[in-house]
């Protein structure tokens, strides 16, 4: 398997843009049904597979996160990963059924750097985000949900389209336009932060802080 980043230096054409992969005024199914044909930028090219996304697709609540990561590469499905499950425990936490929710990526596709047999998360550029945008934009004309939660900077500066600082603007009700109108947005940590911090003094601390803002998003 080659790199997920190995491509990145070659011509600006593979970072085209993933518009004309993606079909338009489509419903979700369609949009999942197309998403593996998409060459917007190089990170296809490594991947096992493209991640799309899972859950209600006419819920009220969608969570956008980063990337997929090795774990869900490798199983196609969202946060399915020790980020998964701290994302499913406080959402628990904070009374919403993930069953119920549309939960999806800014990037579509894991980038990663090789260590030995490993596969090391790298964080997406701007220009991957950019490239994947039409895919989340297509996503949330499809789904038209009521609140936004961007789950890290990336998600937030995906879907805001401006760089987010997450300790100053976390739980904040922000906004940006949708199909009918502004979109109520809600920015917190990656759950991934969260899991770094297991076994550690500040674990409870910043599990809580995402429980509250996850609690935010739906009030």
């Amino acid at each position: 398997m080659t790199s997920g980043t190995g491509r990145a230096g070659r011509a600006g054409e593979e970072r085209a843009g993933a518009q004309q992969w993606v079909p338009p005024d489509a419903d979700v199914e369609s949009l999942r049904a197309a998403a593996p044909g998409c060459r917007g930028c190089e990170l296809w090219a490594g991947a096992t597979q493209v991640v799309f996304s899972t859950g209600d697709e006419r819920a009220r609540v969608m969570l956008v996160g980063e990337q997929p990561g090795d774990r869900e590469d490798r199983e196609g499905l969202p946060f399915v990963g020790p980020a998964g499950k701290v994302l499913d425990e406080a959402l628990e936490a904070a009374g919403i059924d993930r069953g119920r929710v549309y939960t999806t990526n800014a990037i579509k596709h894991f980038r990663f750097v090789e260590r030995g047999k490993r596969r090391i998360h790298k964080t997406p550029g701007v220009a991957h985000i950019e490239a994947c945008l039409p895919w989340l934009e297509a996503e949330l004309a499809a789904v038209a949900p009521g609140v936004v939660v961007c789950l890290g900077a990336t998600a937030g500066r995906a879907v805001l389209g401006r760089e987010v600082k997450v300790t100053a603007e976390r739980g904040r009700h922000l906004s940006r336009p949708g199909p009918d109108g502004d979109l109520r947005v809600v920015l917190t940590t990656h759950p991934s932060a969260v899991v770094r911090l297991r076994g550690r003094p500040e674990f409870d601390a910043a599990f809580e802080a995402l429980v509250t803002d996850l609690r935010a998003a739906v009030v």
